[in-house]
């Protein structure tokens, strides 16, 4: 099982394509393991020429977990967050940040093109800004820079997200809320199969199941409030690429990420909202494929 020891903790890491290939480095969204990359666009991507490595975030799939960590409630990081108070939590984005850093570190590469989804776009945006020497090319897809007074979710979708799961249910349960999470935030691809959702959950759940992981990570997603202004500082040629469609993380906040970060490319893909559509993965892949050519071209 291909792991590393780094800051403290295991990852559980996976490669795809040549060791020769050009690096790109995935990092998956909250409470996402893994297995969420679609293996196809994965193999658009090798096909291209790129070395596409892939890891599970700390607190999900096979990597370390910190279930005995002490965090603070939604309602107390919101009270937080709103008084300018501080609020426990179990490590930050800029601890994520590191671990990609040291997966790099553990594969002898010195820099690669850095493709985040959501909070792993936050990751993927903290490694540009605190290790530029990390990052050939930034990729930042339905994600947000985290600033104050953007659009959040609908409260319908908010209450249905956040409500409360007891760490007791069973299999079948826990695959059915995992489904019903899904349908919320997705699009609906009619290239999509019937049962994927439960497909995917089930394995995730059989892989690793850790329903106190997401708040965990939430939390460090919700402290994360000095990346707005730090945006400004990243140097990597960057593309942000938000779906039209995406409730949980509106389009506004793709538009202010790449407002706020020089030079940055702003694609917006219809018939998307929070997920990877199947039938729009390889619009993303050949975005993120031109995108590197011109930045590998250029010389960076």
């Amino acid at each position: 099982m291909p792991t590393i020891q780094a800051n403290g903790i295991e990852l559980y890491y996976e490669e795809r394509g040549e060791a020769s290939g050009v690096p790109l480095l995935l990092i998956m969204g909250l409470g996402r393991q893994l297995i969420a990359w679609p293996e196809d666009f994965m193999a658009q991507l090798v096909a291209a020429g790129y070395r596409v490595i892939l890891y599970d975030n700390r607190d999900v799939g096979l990597s370390t977990h910190f279930p005995h960590a002490r965090v603070a409630s939604p309602l107390r990081a919101m009270v937080g967050l709103v008084f300018g108070l501080g609020f426990p939590t179990a490590y930050s984005l800029q601890d994520m940040a590191r671990d990609g850093v040291a997966l790099l570190d553990h594969l002898g590469i010195d820099a690669a093109h850095i493709v985040g989804v959501s909070m792993g776009g936050m990751i993927a945006q903290n490694m540009a800004i605190h290790h530029p020497a990390r990052v050939r090319s930034l990729i930042s897809i339905m994600s947000t820079s985290g600033a104050r007074g953007l659009p959040g979710a609908p409260p319908r979708l908010r209450r249905a997200l956040l409500q409360r799961r007891s760490g007791q249910m069973d299999r079948d349960a826990a695959i059915k809320a995992g489904v019903r999470t899904l349908e919320l935030i997705s699009y609906p691809d009619p290239a999509r199969l019937a049962d994927a959702f439960a497909n995917h959950v089930a394995a995730a759940y059989d892989r690793a199941f850790d329903p106190k992981a997401s708040l965990r990570q939430l939390m460090a997603v919700l402290a994360d409030t000095g990346r707005a202004d730090a945006l400004s500082r990243i140097q990597a040629p960057t593309l942000v690429i938000h779906g039209r469609h995406d409730q949980l993380v509106p389009l506004a906040c793709g538009q202010d990420t790449a407002r706020r970060i020089p030079g940055a490319r702003f694609e917006v893909i219809e018939a998307m909202a929070h997920d990877l559509p199947p039938s729009r993965m390889p619009q993303m892949a050949d975005l993120i494929i031109a995108h590197a050519r011109a930045v590998d071209k250029a010389g960076r």
